[in-house]
């Protein structure tokens, strides 16, 4: 063909591009000096380029193995994201260049080819299995996220099972640390005191829950969309003898019967909840508190008010959470006060989530071989761009991490909220 691949990756990307592309016909194009090198392997790569130019496509192909990094450390590629801009600018070429390019490339070019098994439908025939946030289509998003395989889980989550924002108590302080640190201090923002009751709602594999029935005498009922997570935290739970006090139930928080809780914790649901279903979401869960009652929210945020939701066709959305929608903490902070809640306090905890994902991706990267045996290649290079993106992105302030404390009042607007908070801040 005339047109080489190399010069196409040069139109679409420009000449300084922040990569170089090199390409299976001997071509290349792109940025020449950029520091960072891809390697199109076959075909089926370059079609995932040309019909969905841009972070799909380049994903596409490398989750495929059509594209290759030379020395890339798949399980934790920091370096190599950060070596990028957050969002690689394409140059669509001219109309008039158009029949050059088709008679060079072929009409096969412009055909996709089959999308990875690990990507996530596009929204529109997600649709088909429901409205978004639907009962059925939330269990769906949750399952492809969740049910990877709790074994992969352990390799990189580590011993404590937690899957949201750690809490450094010190610069030096491991993972395991800042875990337990994290749940504590929910704990102790939710006043837990023997004797209460907890509902905690988003429960995981159970962390919150066992920690707050081991450490603060409470009794606690743990939900989860996952049916692996909520097997595994009950074995859990039955191994430590809290089973008399403590349990996760494979269940919708909506369907919760119960109500008269002491404290409700919601540690990294929010994100799946969709924002136009704030308002149910909390009145939810105000209506299951008692007066004096205080919620815990939990939830990765945006930098602003403006932007409600993810970038439809984005990584994110097509690989790690499908239908997942983010806001600003004031969004939060008002959907929370319109149902209820009095806000006693919000802390962002942004640069934790930092070290957090580092740490996970640490993890992934030293038990590369068992996560790829567990998982499959796939899945183990998606978490690697996932864990290493998403550090990069808190780093960057593109995403920020919030609690959120309120409190539900009594009719004639009286708590149990002290003076000062009595939580260590």
């Amino acid at each position: 063909m005339t047109t080489t691949i190399g010069e196409l990756a040069t139109r679409l990307f420009g000449a300084d591009a922040p990569f170089r592309l090199e390409a299976y016909d001997g071509s290349s194009g792109g940025g020449a000096d950029a520091p960072v090198v891809f390697r199109l392997l076959n075909e089926r790569g370059l079609r995932y380029l040309i019909t969905a130019p841009g972070e799909l496509g380049l994903a596409r192909a490398y989750v495929q193995g059509d594209l290759e990094v030379p020395g890339l450390d798949m399980g934790d590629p920091t370096a190599l994201l950060d070596a990028l801009p957050q969002q690689i600018q394409v140059q669509r070429p001219a109309l008039s260049e158009l029949p050059n390019l088709l008679r060079d490339l072929g009409i096969r070019s412009l055909v996709p080819p089959p999308l990875p098994t690990v990507e996530a439908v596009p929204g529109w025939r997600r649709a088909l299995e429901g409205l978004r946030h639907s009962r059925r289509r939330d269990a769906q998003a949750i399952h492809h996220h969740y049910d990877v395989s709790n074994s992969f889980y352990e390799l990189v989550l580590g011993p404590s099972m937690a899957y949201t924002c750690a809490c450094y108590p010190r610069e030096d302080a491991s993972l395991e640390e800042a875990q337990a640190h994290k749940f504590d201090l929910v704990c102790k923002k939710l006043g837990l005191r023997p004797g209460m009751r907890l509902l905690d709602v988003g429960a995981g594999w159970g962390g919150m829950v066992r920690h707050a029935v081991q450490h603060y005498g409470v009794t606690a009922l743990g939900v989860t969309l996952s049916r692996e997570q909520a097997t595994y935290a009950q074995q859990w739970i039955k191994n430590d003898r809290l089973d008399d006090r403590a349990e996760v139930r494979h269940l919708d928080y909506r369907d919760v019967a119960e109500g008269d809780f002491d404290a409700i914790s919601s540690i990294g649901l929010t994100e799946h909840i969709g924002v136009k279903n704030y308002p149910d979401y909390f009145a939810f869960l105000h209506a299951k508190l008692r007066p004096g009652g205080r919620l815990l929210n939990h939830s990765i945020t945006r930098p602003d008010t403006q932007h409600d939701g993810v970038p439809r066709g984005g990584f994110i959305n097509r690989y790690v959470f499908p239908d997942g929608e983010l806001t600003g903490v004031g969004t939060i902070v008002s959907r929370m006060q319109d149902q209820g809640f009095e806000v006693r306090h919000v802390e962002d905890l942004r640069e934790h989530y930092v070290r957090t994902c580092r740490a996970w991706a640490r993890n992934l990267s030293a038990s590369w071989d068992d996560a790829v045996e567990e998982a499959g290649l796939a899945t183990a290079k998606v978490w690697g761009l996932y864990l290493a993106g998403s550090s990069l992105g808190f780093r960057r302030n593109v995403v920020q991490l919030h609690q959120v404390l309120g409190e539900k009042l009594a009719p004639d607007g009286s708590g149990d909220y002290p003076l000062r908070p009595d939580f260590g801040v």
